[in-house]
């Protein structure tokens, strides 16, 4: 039969390996981070890939610290909040677009640096953090996972454990990305494959402001 103190640290660790798994099954998922990361290592530019990193691991630390706080609850009970910062989202990846899509028409830089570090840090912290469905997903997770009354201890490992998990996946495609055979192969097809990059950026914020849209419709109607 499990001793006393057995069971306590079954019921503390239990829930953070849950938490752990639901956020690697969305981590493995590519999104507009993949790509960033993706687009700044592969053209040279491990600097800014790593800056990128910093941004939206810094929003994603926020915004669990906030789900934890129950932020995600008044983005549940007041959509309008919600819609307006997910129309902001997708306006801002929308300007990005337009940046790559100028970028492509220009000479390949010898560092391949299409952003400075600031300016990634920038875009990997604002896309982040102008992505309110990232609360409502740590909201969901924390609040499925996590006892009914958690230690302040449980709460707190939750939040750093999401936090280091996107660090650890997104600095590690920093590295990977940013190797000399990805980048050769990125400089030969540049043009085309950053033409691919604004396309998909693009995507991904006409798809947050349709559906920021369509849920305000569905509310008015």
């Amino acid at each position: 039969m499990p001793t006393e103190p057995t069971i306590e640290v079954n019921e503390m660790l239990t829930p953070l390996i849950t938490i752990a798994l639901l956020h690697w099954a969305v981590l493995l998922i590519p999104g507009f981070n993949f790509l960033l990361v993706g687009q700044l290592a592969a053209g040279g530019s491990r600097r800014a890939a790593l800056a990128a990193v910093v941004g939206m691991t810094s929003a994603t630390l926020i915004w669990a610290t906030l789900a934890v706080a129950g932020v995600g609850a008044v983005f549940s009970a007041q959509p309008v909040l919600r819609q307006v910062v997910q129309l902001a989202g997708g306006l801002y990846l929308l300007r990005l677009a337009w940046g790559l899509f100028r970028a492509a028409g220009q000479p390949v830089l010898a560092e391949g640096r299409a952003l400075g570090s600031l300016a990634a840090f920038r875009a990997g912290f604002v896309t982040s953090a102008l992505n309110p469905k990232i609360a409502l997903f740590y909201g969901s997770v924390f609040a499925t996972a996590l006892p009914h009354e958690p230690a302040a201890g449980q709460v707190v490992a939750a939040v750093l454990l999401v936090y280091a998990n996107s660090w650890l996946w997104h600095g590690s495609l920093a590295f990977l990305l940013s190797r000399p055979a990805v980048r050769q192969a990125y400089v030969a097809h540049f043009r085309g494959l950053t033409r691919i990059s604004a396309a998909l950026v693009g995507a991904f914020g006409l798809r947050l402001i349709l559906v920021a849209c369509q849920e305000a419709r569905a509310r008015l109607g």
